[in-house]
């Protein structure tokens, strides 16, 4: 047995494996890196390939904060981010990503309310990859590597999809256009849809690459509003939304669209279903210490 994990933890070490201390630490550095990698790529780089260099520097860096966080508190392998199915994984989120997003738009080109007005060079798709990828990589590990498998931990599967929705969602209301309507709608199909997708792999890189693939598409290839916060200017297809809120999304952008909730929300639920299938949902903890007491009765 390793040394450490026979010696007897400090006090120090003991609270910091409480719950929400460790998750104010897992916030705390992630933060950090994340807003250093944002800082060093918007002051200190030339053009879109150091930035994008910056961003995948920041990405790996929170990556390996994460991992050697949960090993040292948790004393556990750390499978979430397993190497192996990563680029695999990665591919299916980042196409899974790209293509609802795509989805929606095409429903609402179909309902007459986004309307496409030219497009412009495609150099533009390049300056738009490092903030999704760092977004991606920064939320997925603290909301569905943190809060959500924590409360799952404790929880359960069900109540953890509850609370990390929750949380998901409260987050966005800090963001410069938030509305009710938004917050609401991301919370319910990004929610389930993000949480699904470490649900039905008990990885992390599905949800990423789904993740900033949202987000890229969203913003830099269909010049749309992402998570309410101001509008690219150079995405690549020129375009113009006009119709109600409920169908636009109004201010947060097609994020709080009721096509959004209802393609998301039922992708995510198609990913759980399948999760159910596979025997991958977790019951509260107090269910599993009964029904080992009654297995080892």
């Amino acid at each position: 047995m390793d040394k450490l994990t026979e010696q007897k933890p400090g006090l120090l070490l003991r609270l910091a494996r409480f719950p929400l201390i460790f998750l104010a630490i897992l916030y705390v550095v992630l933060t950090y890196l994340y807003l250093s990698g944002y800082f060093f790529r918007t002051s200190f780089t030339q053009g879109p390939m150091q930035g994008l260099a910056a961003s995948a520097m920041a990405c790996a860096m929170m990556l390996i904060m994460y991992a050697a966080l949960v090993y040292y508190f948790e004393r556990r392998n750390v499978s979430e981010l397993l190497v192996a199915p990563m680029v695999s994984e990665l591919g299916v989120g980042l196409l899974l990503g790209f293509g609802l997003y795509s989805l929606c738009i095409l429903i609402l080109i179909g309902l007459g309310v986004y309307r496409i007005e030219g497009v412009n060079a495609w150099q533009v798709l390049l300056p738009g990859l490092a903030a999704p990828l760092a977004t991606g990589v920064f939320e997925e590990l603290l909301f569905r590597g943190g809060v959500f498998r924590i409360a799952e931990k404790w929880f359960g599967t069900w109540i953890a999809l509850l609370i990390s929705s929750l949380v998901f969602g409260l987050v966005h209301l800090e963001n410069d256009a938030a509305t009710m309507r938004g917050i609401v709608s991301i919370s319910i199909w990004a929610g389930v849809l993000l949480a699904a997708t470490y649900v039905l792999t008990r990885r992390l890189w599905l949800g990423i690459g789904l993740h900033a693939a949202w987000n890229y598409t969203q913003g830099t290839v269909y010049s749309g509003i992402v998570s309410g916060n101001q509008a690219p200017t150079s995405g690549l297809i020129k375009s113009t939304m006009q119709g109600p809120d409920w169908l636009t999304g109004g201010a947060f952008g097609v994020e709080a669209s009721v096509i959004a909730l209802l393609v998301c929300t039922a992708a995510g639920a198609t990913m759980m279903v399948m999760a159910v299938w596979r025997g991958n949902i977790l019951p509260p903890l107090w269910s599993r210490a009964r029904d080992g007491d009654a297995g080892a009765a």
